[in-house]
């Protein structure tokens, strides 16, 4: 038998196979049901033990050649096949390359602008609860904030969400690190709101947070300042309106003076130079509390904005849709921008 066995890998050995029939008929001749590996195999189970342990080893061998002459030919074609469809003469195929997201680029430099001063970046969950996102921060129930229409809730669960604010993060940083804090927290938030050129219902923020013992508004003025001045340029002016938030107290909204020297700054400033740009306040004693931190000893500020109102700015961006659509041309835009 063993003569057998080599002959047989001799003549598998010998075979050319060049098309498709003849790998057909070597598969049946040596691989079908009544193929010549399967009778050798029958005949090697009828063998004593001792002639077993001889022959299996070239018997193995005979089927892995068996194996390997038939998957040569099928690359062969596949290989084959895959030459005919390509076309040298036509021009090259290659992908075209956008650049960093205007988004992404302005954030950065936000990021860059804060940690300069000891702020580091904390980041949190985007699906949140009541707790976190509106209670800690000083909202009572009857809060518009609440309003079905504001709010993304999942499954109609009024106690899980998608999270309208990254003050949500300030909340659970707190929750684990006590004063002092000095915190930036970027990310992306959700509202319901009709999509426009100036309003989509997914934007994203920029939030800080920074407590320590006798923190006071002139703390936070002194730091806004610096990032405007920062952002803008040295020479920008600013002011600080009045405001309410109920989480800070008290409170304030900011703008800059963007000027009036094109048809442009007429309209976004509506004709009195002066722009909008964030919010800002001292943070209330009641939101200290329900994190646990003891509003005798320690005060701080918060602060935030929307990164695309101020990519939208530096860019001279008139249409917020922009943002999302991911068109290659407006990306392309951005490549040496910034």
């Amino acid at each position: 038998m063993k003569e057998k066995i080599n002959k047989y890998i001799n003549d598998v050995n010998n075979i050319v196979i060049s098309n498709l029939e003849e790998a057909n008929s070597f598969k049946n001749q040596y691989l079908g049901k009544k193929g010549i590996l399967n009778q050798v195999f029958f005949e090697f189970k009828q063998l004593p033990g001792l002639e077993k342990k001889e022959l299996g080893q070239l018997l193995n061998q005979l089927k892995t050649l068996a194996f390997s002459k038939l998957e040569g030919v099928k690359n062969n074609q596949k290989s084959s096949k895959h030459k005919a469809l390509i076309d040298v003469t036509l021009p090259s195929n290659y992908e075209k390359i956008g650049a960093t997201h205007p988004l992404s680029k302005v954030k950065e430099n936000i990021v860059d602008i804060f940690k300069k001063v000891g702020f580091s970046v904390a980041q949190e969950r985007e699906i949140e609860d009541d707790w976190h996102n509106f209670s800690a921060l000083n909202m009572p129930q009857n809060h518009p904030a609440r309003d079905m229409q504001d709010t993304f809730f999942i499954d109609l669960n009024p106690d899980k969400l998608l999270r309208t604010h990254t003050s949500s993060v300030q909340i659970r940083h707190m929750d684990i690190h006590k004063p002092p804090i000095r915190i930036i927290s970027p990310g992306r938030v959700y509202r319901k709101e009709d999509i426009s050129a100036r309003a989509h219902c997914i934007f994203h923020q920029i939030e800080g947070l920074y407590i320590d013992q006798n923190v006071s508004f002139s703390d936070l003025k002194a730091m806004i300042n610096y990032f405007l001045k920062s952002l803008f340029g040295k020479d920008l002016k600013t002011r600080f309106r009045p405001s309410f938030f109920p989480f800070t107290e008290p409170s304030a909204e900011v703008d800059i003076y963007w000027g009036l020297e094109s048809e442009s700054d007429y309209r976004i400033t509506k004709g009195t130079g002066w722009l909008e740009i964030m919010g800002c306040g001292m943070i209330d004693p009641n939101v200290l509390k329900n994190v646990n931190i003891d509003s005798e000893k320690f005060s701080g500020f918060a602060f935030g904005l929307g990164i695309e109102r101020i990519a939208m700015l530096l860019y001279q961006i008139d249409d917020l849709r922009l943002f999302f659509e991911n068109d290659i041309r407006f990306l392309k835009q951005f490549q040496k921008a910034f």
